[in-house]
């Protein structure tokens, strides 16, 4: 009976002081509370919303208030620890930041390299506009070359063979005796 109270005094004791040593890290890396302190339905609604910002470690495709990993649920209520003391969601996420880096944040801030993931795929997406755009403007014919290739209605091959199919084709299509357009150019 004596060993167990001893133990169970040893875990209060370890648990306090793992409390206050998070308390102090929070401190040191946040400061102090910035917000007011939240409880009740209040302080679940932002729980989730704050929860929802950071990325799971484990799941990492999943915000740490939808992942089912126990380190998500474990940091989602480190989030609620801290909303209920007055940290502010940049304090928190400031915190996770320090800890996971800057990976943990679903949307990272516009800062140093991510600059470059944001706005990327607008800078690709322009220049493949523009390459396409000079390659289409580089093969389109002028109207006069597009004139000079244009045969004229009674032009014929070269080759004999394939005037002969031609005509036939002409006489069938436009009905044209003998495949020889008409005098006048009406067709």
């Amino acid at each position: 009976m004596r060993f167990r109270r001893l133990a169970l005094l040893w875990v209060f004791l370890l648990t306090a002081v793992s409390a206050a040593a998070d308390t102090a890290e929070v401190r040191r890396i946040a400061g102090a509370p910035r917000g007011r302190a939240l409880e009740g339905a209040a302080l679940e609604k932002r729980t989730q919303q704050v929860a929802g910002l950071l990325r799971c470690p484990v799941c990492q495709g999943l915000s740490v208030g939808d992942s089912p990993s126990s380190l998500a649920q474990q940091m989602k209520s480190q989030v609620r620890e801290l909303l209920a003391a007055g940290y502010d969601e940049e304090q928190i996420l400031t915190y996770f930041e320090s800890s996971y880096g800057e990976f943990v944040r679903l949307k990272p801030p516009l800062r140093g390299a991510n600059w470059l993931v944001w706005f990327s795929p607008a800078i690709a997406l322009l220049a493949g506009g523009a390459v396409v755009y000079r390659i289409l403007r580089a093969r389109r014919p002028s109207a006069q070359e597009a004139q000079d290739d244009t045969p004229r209605p009674g032009t014929l091959p070269d080759d004999p063979r394939l005037a002969r199919y031609v005509l036939r084709v002409r006489e069938h299509v436009y009905g044209w005796p003998g495949g020889a357009p008409p005098e006048d150019g009406a067709r």
